[in-house]
């Protein structure tokens, strides 16, 4: 449960950021990243297929698209994360502190040979936006200093990568830099000006990549990791003046007007011998990917170790924490190669393309799909296997760690159904849910989302469910039961803050009523008994208690008991939800 937000009553109020003088455009600040997050994700999750669909290097896996969407998704919602914290202060975050947030949340999430690629480019610009300034202009960068972040992200994303090839989207975010400092010096000093400039200088040099690249030009697409690129430029220029650059709209899949011809000849390419047959169907059999803390001397010995291994080598980062891409032939040594180089941890293997068709003599009938399945986000394991029980799949929500709308439309496709109703179980997973929801559609699944705000309203949804009905009707009885189901929640205050009951010092149990602190105590039992009461006083007939591993089976019991002898006829079912980040959710229905 993320903890109460504002300050106790009587702290001084923090003083203002500096705010920039009146200057023709729109500086770069905390608001404004936290828009171009909002703005890219938006406009990337739109492009998605587009961009997937022209990715031919350097493997024509399709994925290039989703890769950037993902790697985006995560650094939103970090940044967002950081503004949640000053919700209900009287400022804003500092500048340095949201470009900081959205670097760390690309790395942690970079997902790709693309988005890898992004996330180093994000840090890149990290570098100069959050280095030490005046203290009267730290919240904000004007145009030159937006310039000099430009030219740091395409040489560090250019260093990051084992063997740099032109083409694809390095180049491109390098013309957008070049296009930066060229405006800088023809007398640009607002970051819009800055930002349209590269811009152009980047879609210009995009329509270039096929004669850089034979494998783009005999395909007769751009780079797809390069239009991902300029599309999250447009999206800078749009968050910084509030309207779209003008550019010509790009064909649907990213067609060339007129492709170079097989006969044309290119301008020279910068394709190492690596690089000549990355887009070949014969290069390395798995992409590998993985965070990894170490210390820069551990990771130089790892890229040598890894360039020796396979191709497509991308590892970026710092101060102790990267993100590494590798493809290979032999994906266990890659991992074998960064334990012994530090602490790898969320590691993604994928076998590049499906298995070979099975031959028509041996070919099995595809499973079939089934009519209707439940997908539902889950906070502990306990809970994931109760909804699993139940005939759900369920997608465990580790603390501090909520899935991203990939992983959401993942488990949609897995449960190989028709139809599918979503239970995100989580206010602050509505927009991913949502996310999560348009790609499946895009596959031709029939997804509902049903905002259900905790997992004790998915249990009241999954327990009417009836997959033999109708499929709107089965939506509208199980939104029915969500929405008749109130829920509560026995937290514990991280530190002392200011909440709806009153002032909570950390270690306080605080109880929580359909989202907001109605009580304040010492004592869980005692806390969760007053919780029950003020929730049962509307009425109800049920009342479902989902127990934390460490919770005492005691106090389940004193609950029980309390409900039989203070609220006659209603009854109690208790659930042991695993390590689920709160003590105790309950719900009344």
């Amino acid at each position: 449960m993320p903890e109460p937000e504002g300050e106790p009553e009587g702290a001084p109020p923090p003083a203002p950021h500096p705010r920039p003088p009146h200057r023709r455009g729109a500086p770069l600040d905390a608001p404004a990243v936290r828009r171009w997050c909002a703005l890219a994700l938006d406009a990337l999750g739109r492009a998605r297929e587009d961009i997937d669909a022209i990715n031919v290097y350097p493997v024509a896996d399709g994925d290039t698209g989703t890769n950037l969407y993902l790697t985006v998704e995560s650094a939103a919602q970090a940044v967002e994360a950081v503004f949640a914290a000053h919700e209900t202060g009287a400022t804003v975050p500092a500048l340095p502190d949201a470009v900081r947030a959205m670097a760390h949340g690309a790395l942690i999430g970079a997902r790709g040979n693309s988005g890898t690629i992004l996330a180093q480019l994000l840090r890149g610009m990290a570098q100069v936006l959050t280095a030490p300034r005046e203290e009267a202009h730290a919240a904000y960068a004007d145009g030159p200093l937006l310039a000099e972040a430009l030219r740091r992200a395409a040489d560090s994303a250019y260093g990051a990568v084992a063997h740099p090839v032109e083409g694809t989207v390095l180049t491109v975010a390098t013309a957008a830099a070049d296009g930066a400092h060229s405006a800088v010096r023809a007398g640009a000093a607002d970051c819009a000006a800055v930002a349209r400039a590269a811009h152009t200088a980047a879609l210009a040099a995009l329509g270039e990549t096929p004669r850089h690249l034979a494998v783009l030009a005999r395909a007769g697409v751009v780079d797809a990791g390069g239009r991902g690129f300029v599309t999250v430029l447009h999206t800078l220029v749009e968050a910084l003046t509030g309207e779209p650059p003008a550019r010509p709209a790009p064909r649907p899949a990213g067609v060339l007007p007129s492709a170079p011809c097989a006969s044309q000849p290119s301008a020279p390419s910068a394709l190492s011998a690596e690089g000549a047959g990355e887009g070949d169907p014969g290069g390395p059999a798995y992409e590998v990917i993985y965070l990894l803390d170490a210390d820069d001397a551990a990771v130089a010995r790892l890229r040598r170790r890894l360039d020796a291994l396979g191709d497509s080598l991308v590892v970026v980062g710092g101060d102790g924490l990267w993100n590494v891409h590798v493809h290979v032939d032999d994906a266990g040594a890659a991992v074998e190669a960064g334990i012994e180089a530090g602490r790898p941890h969320r590691v993604r293997i994928t076998h590049f393309g499906a298995a070979p068709a099975p031959r028509p003599d041996t070919a099995q009938p595809p499973r079939e799909r089934a009519p209707r399945a439940v997908v539902a986000v889950v906070p502990g394991e306990g809970l994931a296997e109760l909804y699993a029980q139940s005939g759900a799949t369920a997608v465990h929500a580790r603390a501090g760690e909520p899935p991203a709308s990939g992983e959401l439309a993942e488990a949609i496709r897995r449960a190989h159904a028709h139809e599918v109703v979503l239970l995100p179980n989580d206010p602050e997973l509505r927009h991913t849910a949502a996310a999560a929801a348009e790609q499946a559609r895009g596959d031709g699944i029939r997804v509902a989302l049903i905002p259900t705000r905790s997992a004790v309203q998915g249990i009241a949804a999954l327990a009417v469910h009836e997959s033999g009905r109708r499929f709107d009707e089965d939506v509208v009885a199980m939104t029915s039961a969500a929405g008749t189901t109130r829920h509560g929640e026995i937290a514990v205050a991280e530190r002392q803050s200011w909440t709806t009951a009153g002032v909570c010092q950390a270690g306080d149990v605080l109880g929580l009523v359909d989202g907001d602190v109605a009580v304040i105590g010492t004592d869980l039992a005692d806390t969760a008994r007053t919780v029950l009461d003020r929730m049962l006083s509307a009425g109800g007939e049920m009342v479902t208690l989902v127990l934390d591993d460490e919770v005492p089976e005691r106090v389940a019991g004193l609950l029980e008991r309390h409900v039989r002898t203070r609220h006659l006829a209603v009854d109690t079912v208790v659930y042991r939800g695993g390590r689920q980040g709160s003590p105790m959710l309950i719900g009344v229905e």
